[in-house]
């Protein structure tokens, strides 16, 4: 299979969300036909909610063995448990709560008031993505992730110029400038999102027009983090046409 990066383009948001949820389904049932447990990669952006919220509405939910499914998190804001900057509160809302599923299959990262510091809350997502591991690699396979991307190109915690883009050893950062709030957070790094199967980006709105023209042209990662991101098999940019205005027509493909 190619990991040649493709770029779907939908109608608009609503339509964006539906597609990518009707995929994610099928793919879903099609891996567990394939594996005993497959692991998913969350990201906690506006459209990454509204797919999940549409999982949950969809009449196919119900069709998956959620128990054989383990989900992760790109990156987290670092607030208290339950807190409504959280990326796990928000996927629990919208999707989580909802679904029959041990607690042991979501990997959430510590909340700040877990009794860890910052630093030891990376660390603790390294242990439990280790303990997780399968074959020779130190990593669980990511079968599915899914990340935004903001109108920097940030993705993930993964801001441009950071130290943290360019972190070739660590699987987990600890942030503490981000230039968006809340400054401190905890992210996967690149190497870790590029052992991914499948990278899944989700984009909306004409704000990210110039970021997915730069991404496509191979604009340096440590200036647009998103150009930095692929999968190992596939690489699919869900985008709406806001998004696309600035790609040329014959690297995308339209959904509708």
């Amino acid at each position: 299979m190619s990991n040649e990066r493709r770029v779907l383009v939908h109608a608009d948001a609503e339509a964006l969300a539906a597609s990518i949820t009707a995929r994610f389904l099928t793919k879903v049932i099609d891996l567990l036909d394939e594996r005993e447990r497959i692991n998913v990669v969350l990201e906690g952006g506006r459209v990454g909610v509204r797919v999940l919220e549409a999982i949950n509405a969809s009449p196919a939910r119900d069709g998956v063995d959620w128990s054989r499914v383990h989900f992760w998190w790109c990156d987290e804001r670092w607030a208290p448990a339950g807190h409504d900057d959280r990326n796990d509160t928000k996927a629990r809302r919208a999707l989580l709560d909802h679904i029959d599923q041990p607690a042991e299959c979501v990997h959430a990262f510590a909340a700040s008031d877990e009794g860890l510091t910052l630093d030891e809350a990376a660390s603790a997502y390294s242990d439990d993505l280790a303990a997780h591991a399968e074959g020779d690699s130190s990593l669980p396979v990511f079968d599915i992730t899914f990340l935004g991307v903001g109108p920097d190109g940030h993705t993930a915690s993964l801001f441009p110029d950071s130290a943290e883009v360019s972190e070739r050893d660590a699987c987990v950062v600890a942030v503490r400038n981000a230039p968006k709030p809340p400054p401190e957070r905890l992210s996967l790094t690149r190497h870790v999102l590029n052992s991914s199967q499948r990278i899944w980006v989700e984009m909306s709105g004409a704000d990210k027009a110039s970021v997915l023209g730069l991404a496509l042209a191979g604009a340096a990662y440590t200036e647009v983090p998103i150009a930095g991101v692929k999968g190992r098999k596939r690489t699919v940019f869900f985008v709406d046409n806001a998004a696309a205005s600035e790609v040329p027509e014959h690297l995308i493909a339209r959904d509708y």
